[in-house]
């Protein structure tokens, strides 16, 4: 890479950096200390530990091996932010985490500010491509966090009997309206390329790009919304074994599944609500239905008469469109019925696909403990494509790789069917 690419891209990676921070931070501001200890079940954690993570994160993989004389803030953060990096040391129990009262929240952002101020320093000096890159991964790993700290926050926010709003600014559903039909984007089908072609950031998990074969098929032009959902629940969807996997099944009959996570019954005949960023709230029936498990979307995928979408025809049909849609919105935060203008594909909810999360063919995980990022999870979890309402739109593209295992349902997660031709 030439001297000026570099200095170009050290310039849009120092913006960056500022923008990503303080985005945590603003996404943050309407949480008190106390939201953000809780850790309302093992998969979530707390809210001022994804701010602790991803600034450990750019000490130890950054200004530990690039920074002379650098100090840790804080001996003990080495453990208590690790999240499963084995290769460097040990960490505290991920299922512990909501135990942890110290540091609080303003200690964190102390150790926020600290960090920041070390990487504005080496941010300012020469740096090789092998550091950028590095620069770059942990941008796109904070957004990730970012994600997951709204995904958590709601699961907190929910456990508590005064259903309180993560912030009322959300916006609240219009007016009724009857749900489009769903329509169908025909594909021929053939030999098709998937995966990162190299052109901008990717994860390991998206390389390499490789051929494969599709049928002939089609693809919904939308995700399934809640007015559907409410048929297949009304049709006995959650209590007809025929529809679900077996491990699904074990899953309803054990968590006593009647509906989405997040829905609760009606009152006195009134209709079913669902609890938003927002607060609770009536469901919008032309809304994408949110909060349901792999199990969940395949059984639904059976009643329709139609199955889910494998990770490569969803791939090859989003090829070269462009990513726009329902992404991260503070005014929003939730799915919203189609909106004009979108390609139908990026946002609102990710949508479970029947592909297994396995390696590509050729897959090689980098070298030391970045490798421990994606690859080492290659196992009993399925994909997702496509992103959500509280996805960062920069962080989105069509060979993203998202995965969870099959009985996840706190993951702003949906369901686009599919069909053979």
């Amino acid at each position: 890479m030439a001297e000026a690419d570099t200095q170009d891209r050290r310039t849009r990676l120092t913006v960056g950096y500022g923008t990503v921070r303080g985005l945590t931070e603003d996404l943050v501001g309407p949480l008190s200390p106390e939201d953000q200890t809780v850790q309302s079940m093992p998969d979530v954690s707390p809210t001022k530990w994804h701010r602790g993570h991803t600034s450990w994160f750019f000490e130890t993989f950054l200004l530990g091996p690039e920074l002379a004389g650098y100090e840790p803030c804080h001996p003990a953060y080495a453990y208590v932010f690790n999240s499963y990096y084995e290769a460097v040391g040990a960490r505290h129990p991920r299922d512990e985490r909501g135990l942890i009262s110290r540091p609080g929240a303003a200690e964190v952002a102390d150790y926020r500010h600290h960090v920041d101020r070390a990487m504005d320093d080496l941010l300012s000096r020469d740096l090789g491509p092998e550091t950028l890159d590095l620069v770059e991964l942990g941008l796109h790993h904070e957004q990730q966090h970012q994600e997951l700290l709204l995904m958590d926050i709601k699961h907190v926010l929910s456990c508590n009997p005064l259903r309180p709003a993560y912030t009322p600014s959300v916006a609240q559903p219009g007016p009724d309206r009857a749900p489009a039909k769903a329509g169908w984007i025909e594909h021929q089908g053939g030999p098709v390329e998937i995966g990162h072609d190299g052109t901008g950031f990717g994860f390991d998990n998206e390389f390499p790009r490789h051929a494969t074969l599709v049928p002939a098929f089609a693809l919904a032009d939308r995700p399934a919304n809640c007015g559907e959902w409410q048929s297949f629940m009304d049709d006995g969807g959650y209590h007809r074994p025929e529809l679900w996997l077996s491990d699904g099944w074990a899953q309803v009959q054990a968590n006593r599944w009647e509906a989405p996570l997040y829905w609760a019954p009606p009152e006195d005949d009134g209709p079913w609500s669902v609890f938003t960023l927002g607060g609770e709230r009536p469901i919008d029936a032309a809304e994408p239905v949110c909060h349901v498990s792999y199990y969940e979307a395949d059984a639904f995928a059976h009643w329709s008469g139609a199955r889910l979408p494998t990770e490569a025809e969803w791939e090859a049909v989003a090829a070269g469109r462009r990513v726009e849609g329902n992404l991260l919105d503070r005014a929003h935060l939730h799915p919203s019925p189609e909106q004009s203008g979108s390609t139908g594909l990026f946002g609102d909810v990710w949508e479970w696909t029947a592909s297994a999360y396995a390696p590509y063919p050729g897959f090689r995980p980098a070298a030391g403990a970045v490798g421990e990022y994606n690859g080492k999870f290659m196992v009993n979890q399925y994909v997702l494509r496509g992103g959500s309402c509280v996805t960062p739109p920069g962080h989105m593209r069509a060979t993203y790789r998202n995965f969870f295992p099959a009985g996840a349902r706190w993951v702003f997660s949906g369901v686009r069917l599919a069909r053979d031709l």
